[in-house]
């Protein structure tokens, strides 16, 4: 096995060019559209086996740096992260400007935001679902299906239900825009005055299907996020289920020190 010392131990050798390559996406050296240099290249520059440059770019696709195209070769995605903003991008003032959070956080990236429904309409709760909003199993709830885009790209797929007793009573959630701020605003302006919205995160590789849907290389990676909305009253009125691709997205919380 062709190896390389490093750090007072032995590396594999296809690890550290992997590592290379990806510092130099991540230095800009290979930029955004750039592909990444061919297989033969790579061995002519790194003086290895097919079969060590063949390792190397497996980890560096893990990176989810790049992406594959068939006959083409691996080209530098350009996807610079957007940055959530957990301490600000649900504030009240971002709904009363008209902004949902998903424009005002894209915004702040200086990107340029999309969306298209893909669902709006009733249907019976997962049991997940009707837990966090404290409704029986099965549950008929409105349910709202979006793709979101940043730069034309798809980045992230969100599913909103609602206890169908709140949302029947407010037509602008039946609409494909829902009108500034976005549904939430819209569960504002009918008494529902929000108190927090709880997060749960986890990471894991990306289905076939969802990496489809959201243009990903296979086997890359997705944050799958569920967020409650919470009511002043202690009433989840909405839970939002949400896959991101990894890649695309990084996330900064604000956790007070104090009791």
């Amino acid at each position: 096995m062709e190896t390389a010392v490093g750090g007072g131990k032995s590396v594999p050798r296809y690890v550290q060019i992997a590592e290379e390559i990806v510092q130099q996406i991540r230095a800009g050296i290979l930029k955004p559209g750039d592909m990444v240099p061919s297989e033969s290249e790579l061995v002519e520059r790194y003086g290895v086996s097919g079969g060590t440059i063949r390792k190397a770019m497996v980890e560096v696709r893990a990176s989810d740096l790049v992406e594959t195209r068939q006959g083409k070769g691996s080209m530098v995605k350009a996807r610079p992260p957007v940055r959530h903003r957990s301490s600000d991008r649900f504030k009240r003032s971002h709904r009363q400007g008209g902004k949902a959070a998903y424009l005002a956080e894209s915004e702040q990236s200086g990107a340029k935001a999309g969306v298209s429904v893909l669902y709006i309409g009733p249907m019976d709760a997962p049991n997940d679902i009707a837990e966090r909003l404290g409704v029986p199993a099965g549950s008929q709830v409105l349910a709202r299906r979006r793709l979101y885009f940043r730069n034309e790209t798809p980045v992230e797929t969100a599913t909103s239900y609602l206890p169908w007793d709140v949302a029947k009573g407010i037509p602008e959630l039946f609409a494909k825009n829902p009108g500034g701020g976005g549904i939430y605003a819209r569960l504002e302006d009918h008494g529902h005055e929000f108190a927090e919205f709880i997060e749960t995160l986890q990471a894991r590789l990306a289905t076939k299907a969802e990496a489809s849907e959201l243009a990903l290389s296979p086997g890359a990676s997705v944050v799958h996020l569920i967020r409650e909305a919470r009511t002043t009253e202690d009433r989840v009125v909405e839970v939002c289920d949400t896959l991101m691709a990894a890649d695309q997205f990084v996330f900064s919380y604000r956790i007070p020190a104090f009791d």
